[in-house]
This record gives structure tokens, C-alpha cells and sequence, in this order.
């Protein structure tokens, strides 16, 4: 065989090597369909409203399931459905955990129950029926309360919050953190750690003695800590830019009065009620409308429109939190009043109806 003959004959080899370990990458979950599946989970969580250690339960026993079995993809729905009933099964109570029948439909995971229930099989024989496993939010339950205990002015820099609370807010993070694999590398200890370790720094001076003596309890490498704590901080600014910007609502009355539709659809009619124009001033940038009159801008335009009560029409149509939210600091729901108390115009409330916030006064119009 000439020299040519066996360049040949080696590249051939070398493709047919490339194109097995493609096609074995193929076969596989790849860490970015972990994570894609792991937010779905979390979908669930929230649309079953389910405890968050039904979540956290159920990511984990997904994460050592792959790890023991290398699974296809196109199998990767089911089993992560399944580990996420498992999950219910053992956190939550017996009134709380989904119907098998209305999670496989309500999921769209795309398979039957009785594929669930021959999936959950496998991963429990898999798992050697283990599935009490310690959690990152276990072990941040237990740091957290180490933290506030041994530090009592912790409490003083939560004015506006409660420990439980607070240890929902690191709960929140913590679940947005699990979904990356790149956190995979570390054990849940040293990612709850590293969590309470960067909400301390910004809370009391002395975090670092705090981290140490955690540190020590959990006889933990602090260089991963280290490590770790930059990952978390890279994790928690993405879901901080992702965040909308706190806003700053002025209360001024509207020069329109909301009035309902017969088809659901609002219009706005021009009202007695004196105040500033500020649609005329070409100086100024353009404000956006908030509240009614910016949920108005959304709904098409209707004809044959009348006057009617706000609270009966509102609770016939299904809006938006945000609106509900314009409902309870009027307080609709417990008095009968008209579309005129929602643009400003009667912020009187019927006696014996209290409410958690104070009245809103009119702004006078210089």
C-alpha cells in the first residue's frame, strides 16, 4: 500500500470516529436540554402551585438519574414529568398532589399515564428507591437559619421584611440557579452556601466571619466556595437585568370617564373632572398611561356603549393582574361603587369596609 493509500485510509478512519461521537452526542441529553427541561419543571411548580421542595426534589432526582443512565432525548419529557410526580408524591400532601390523568394533559408533556407510571418504575430501580435526598434548599433552610440566629442585627437590615420572608426571596434565586448546568459541578451545600454567603455581604459587615464559621461547619474547600460564589453572582445579574425597573406612579385625575361596552371593551369619555393636560405639551416627552386608562389603549373600540357598574362588568370579564390589583386598592370588591371612584373623580368608601390602605386624596390643579 502506497503512503497516498494510507492518508487515505487514516482520514477515513478519522471521519468515521467523528461522525460515532456525533451521533453518540445525539443520543444524549446535552446540558442545555437539562436546562431547558429543568424551567419547565419550574413552569409546573408554579401552574400546579406546588411547594418549592416539590421543585427541588424534583430536579434533583432528575440530575442522578442521567447521571446513572444515558438517556435519549426524545425520552427526556417523560422522565422529567415522572420525576416531577415522584416529587409531588413525596413532599406534598395527599389533597395537593396532581391527577396523573390531568398532569400528563395539563403538561403537554406528550406522553400517557401509563408511560409515566412505567417511567417512574425505572427511575426508582434506578435510584435503588431512594428518594429522600438532600437538597440545595434544604441546606439553604438550614444555613439561613443558622445565619439569622447567630446574627441578630441581620433582622435589623429587613426592615420591610420577615426571616421567612427573606428566605423566600434567597428561595426564588436559589430555584433560578439550579436550572444552569454549569452549577451542576458543585454539591448543594456549597450552592446554598454561596447564596446566603453574597445576600450577607449586602446585608451586615461582618459577612465574612459568618461565611467562614459556615464554611467550617460544612467542611467545605473555601477556593469552591469562591468559585462557586462567582458563578451564583453571574446567574443572579441575568435574572436581575431581566427584572422590569421599578416604577413611580403619580396620582392625577383623569380627564375621562371609564364607561363599559357591551362586548367587554372599554371607551373613555371626556369627564367634569378638572386637571392638568398633558397630552398638549410637545415640550415634554410622552408619559405612558398607566392603570384603566392604559389597560383602555389595549381593547378595540366598540359601539353602542352604556353606563353601567364598573364591578359588575369587571368581574364578568377576565382581566389582567394588574387590574385586579386597580380593583383591591379601590376596594370594588366589598362596595358597590361606580367607574368614577376608579378614575379619581368619588374616592369615598362605604362606612364598615376597611381596608389596608389609606384613602387617596385628589390632587388639587394649580
Amino acid at each position: 500500500m502506497t503512503p497516498r493509500h494510507h492518508c487515505e485510509a487514516y482520514s477515513s478512519a478519522g471521519e468515521e470516529e467523528e461522525e460515532e461521537e456525533e451521533e453518540k452526542k445525539k443520543k444524549n441529553v446535552s446540558p442545555s436540554q437539562r436546562d431547558e427541561v429543568i424551567q419547565w419543571l419550574a413552569k409546573l411548580k408554579y401552574q400546579f402551585n406546588l411547594y418549592p421542595e416539590t421543585f427541588a426534589l424534583a430536579s434533583s432526582l432528575l440530575d442522578r438519574f442521567l447521571a446513572t443512565v444515558k438517556a435519549h432525548p426524545k425520552y427526556l419529557n417523560c422522565i422529567a414529568i415522572s420525576c416531577f410526580f415522584l416529587a409531588a408524591k413525596t413532599v406534598e400532601e395527599d389533597e395537593k398532589i396532581p391527577v396523573l390523568k390531568v398532569l400528563a394533559r395539563d403538561s403537554f408533556c406528550g406522553c400517557s399515564s401509563s408511560e409515566i407510571l412505567r417511567m417512574e418504575r425505572i427511575i426508582l430501580d434506578k435510584l435503588n428507591w431512594d428518594l429522600h435526598t438532600a437538597t440545595p434548599l434544604d441546606f439553604l433552610h438550614i444555613f439561613h437559619a443558622i445565619a439569622v440566629s447567630t446574627r441578630p442585627q441581620l433582622l435589623f437590615s429587613l426592615p420591610k421584611l420577615s426571616p421567612s420572608q427573606h428566605l423566600a426571596v434567597l428561595t426564588k434565586q436559589l430555584l433560578h440557579c439550579m436550572a444552569y448546568n454549569q452549577l451542576l459541578q458543585f454539591k448543594g451545600s456549597m450552592l446554598a452556601l454561596a447564596m446566603v454567603s453574597l445576600e450577607m455581604e449586602k446585608l451586615i459587615p461582618d459577612w465574612l466571619p459568618l461565611t467562614i464559621e459556615l464554611l467550617q461547619k460544612a467542611q467545605m474547600d473555601s477556593s469552591q466556595l469562591i468559585h462557586c460564589r462567582e458563578l451564583v453572582a453571574y446567574h443572579l445579574s441575568a435574572l436581575q437585568s431581566s427584572l422590569p425597573l421599578n416604577s413611580v406612579y403619580v396620582y392625577r385625575p383623569l380627564k375621562h370617564t371609564l364607561v363599559t361596552c357591551d362586548k367587554g371593551a372599554f371607551k373613555l369619555h371626556p369627564s367634569s373632572v378638572s386637571g392638568p393636560d398633558f397630552s398638549k405639551d410637545s415640550s415634554k416627552p410622552e408619559v405612558p398611561v398607566r392603570g384603566p386608562a392604559a389597560f383602555h389603549l389595549h381593547l378595540p373600540a366598540a359601539s353602542g356603549c352604556k353606563h353601567t357598574s364598573a364591578k359588575r362588568k369587571v368581574e364578568e370579564m377576565e382581566v389582567d393582574d394588574f387590574y385586579d390589583g386597580i380593583k383591591r386598592l379601590y376596594n370594588e370588591d366589598n362596595g358597590s361603587e361606580n367607574v368614577a371612584s376608579v378614575c379619581g373623580t368619588d374616592l369615598s368608601r362605604q362606612e364598615g369596609h376597611a381596608s389596608p390602605c389609606p384613602p387617596l386624596q385628589p390632587v388639587s390643579v394649580m
